[in-house]
């Protein structure tokens, strides 16, 4: 997907018009005659091939719809070249009105070219290639570019080949490739180490669960914690999901893979800060030693929780995890997972809530989810709601009895294990496309991350 995009100017590479709706008269003669022969009329996301006079290509226009749009959203329309382009080299073409945000469209056209094919017999060849366009950041495209890609291969890769020890192998491979530390914590020496909650939900699996640990960074630096879910596949455990509830289940290791993606985006700009990356990685499976309903669990920070259902089972491993993270009050923790259905009834698939009481982080995060087009949106961690997660023989349930607010109960259950971080934030991301968008096909996606690196770059500029 990389070599799609090309650092400089080709000979011979084809221009590309970025055109209005209503607007076709500013175009070049020939497209303008083809644009009106063919009834393009430039609606969001429609492409047009433009033949010369000799019947080779000679151009493309890109439809961006009425005026008034966003221009985030209008760069990432690009995203349609990278799929619909015919073979060959192409270019904006320079002093196209609108102008599209440089950065968000080469972005937009590596990410929309995009395709997971490693179980493909025949994987489709070659593609169109785009010019870099004129002012962006081609390190910070090609970055960005990659980390989604990363992603969306782990949140796409079946259970079969990507359990809790794929995982691993995973966050190997990102620690070895920026020469990053790496320890993991297996089986049952997660009791040894007090991290019951970990050990219990995934010892029903034929595949050890585990707590994966990876550090970066200057020891001194300011302190950046992420923490992922990463339950490789959830039947719901004893509380079992039906069949239909299964089919995706793939993704639920969706906060693992983000935090991943969201590790090489930081680590590849070189942020001035020190990295720590937490991913619990288990299977909830179902055995003959399944933790069940009703069962008490005492986690890594003394807390005790009664088992309402174990199908909530990502909020007791990240409960663990969080725990540890901590430990060592960073300045900034973030917490990313697969969490509740709540989630997606309140904003849909592709819109995550994060949560946060930090006034300041929450600014920041809304900024540059609306600058970058990556989209996320505030949801309140209301605090009388926590009543809601009462036992009467433990310290508290893992899920309410009411059935309400469920994202917001979920939040809460993780802040109770937050205590000494200067700022914490939780977002529930879906991690999934479920329809194919400019910028992507059906499949695994990442949320967020581009948004949260902005943030931190932000606060922690790299030196030059």
């Amino acid at each position: 997907m990389i070599d799609r995009l090309l650092p400089a100017a080709t000979q011979g590479s084809r221009p590309v018009h970025p055109v209005r709706e209503g607007a076709l008269d500013a175009l070049p003669e020939r497209a303008r005659a083809w644009a009106a022969e063919t009834g393009f009329k430039g609606g969001a996301g429609s492409v047009l091939v433009v033949p010369g006079a000799d019947g080779r290509l000679d151009s493309a226009l890109l439809g961006l719809g009425r005026d008034g749009g966003d221009p985030a959203q209008d760069a990432l329309l690009a995203g349609v070249l990278g799929r619909d382009l015919p073979v060959g080299d192409w270019h904006l073409a320079a002093g196209s009105a609108p102008a599209l945000d440089p950065d968000l469209a080469g972005l937009a056209f590596l990410l929309g070219g995009y395709r997971f094919e490693r179980y493909l017999a025949k994987p489709r060849e070659g593609g169109a290639r785009l010019v870099l366009p004129t002012g962006a950041d081609g390190a910070r495209v090609l970055r960005e570019a990659d980390a989604v890609a990363l992603v969306r291969d782990l949140v796409n890769t079946p259970t079969n080949d990507l359990g809790p020890d794929g995982i691993e192998a995973a966050a190997r491979a990102v620690a070895e490739e920026f020469g990053a530390d790496i320890s993991v914590i297996t089986g049952d020496a997660l009791l040894a180490a007090n991290f019951p909650m970990i050990h219990a939900v995934g010892r029903a699996s034929a595949v050890a669960p585990r707590l994966i640990d990876l550090r970066w960074g200057l020891e001194d630096a300011p302190r950046v914690t992420l923490v992922g879910k990463g339950v490789a596949f959830d039947t719901g455990g004893l509380d079992i999901k039906p069949a239909s509830g299964m089919l995706l289940m793939k993704k639920d290791m969706g906060g693992a893979a983000n935090v991943l993606g969201l590790a090489r985006l930081v680590m590849g700009a070189g942020l001035p800060v020190r990295l720590r990356v937490l991913i619990p990685a288990v299977e909830n499976a179902i055995a003959g030693n399944a933790f069940r309903p009703g069962d008490i669990l005492r986690s890594r920070q003394g807390k005790t929780v009664e088992i309402g259902n174990t199908d909530a089972e990502g909020r007791l491993i990240l409960a663990d995890a969080l725990s540890l993270a901590d430990e060592e009050a960073p300045e900034i923790l973030v917490d990313m997972a697969t969490l509740t259905g709540a989630a997606r009834v309140a904003l849909g698939p592709d819109l995550p809530p994060f949560f946060t009481d930090d006034e300041a982080l929450a600014a920041e995060i809304a900024a540059e989810s609306r600058r970058l087009a990556d989209p996320l949106w505030r949801l309140p961690l209301w605090k009388p709601y926590a009543k809601n997660l009462g036992s009467k023989i433990a310290d508290i349930n893992n899920v309410t009895s009411d059935g309400h607010a469920g994202a917001v109960t979920a939040a809460l259950f993780l802040q109770g294990f937050v205590e000494k971080s200067a700022s914490w934030a939780h977002l529930d991301v879906f991690g999934w496309r479920p329809q194919a968008g400019p910028t992507g096909p059906v499949g695994g996606e990442a949320q967020g991350i581009r948004a949260l690196a902005a943030v931190f770059a932000a606060r922690y500029p790299a030196v030059s």
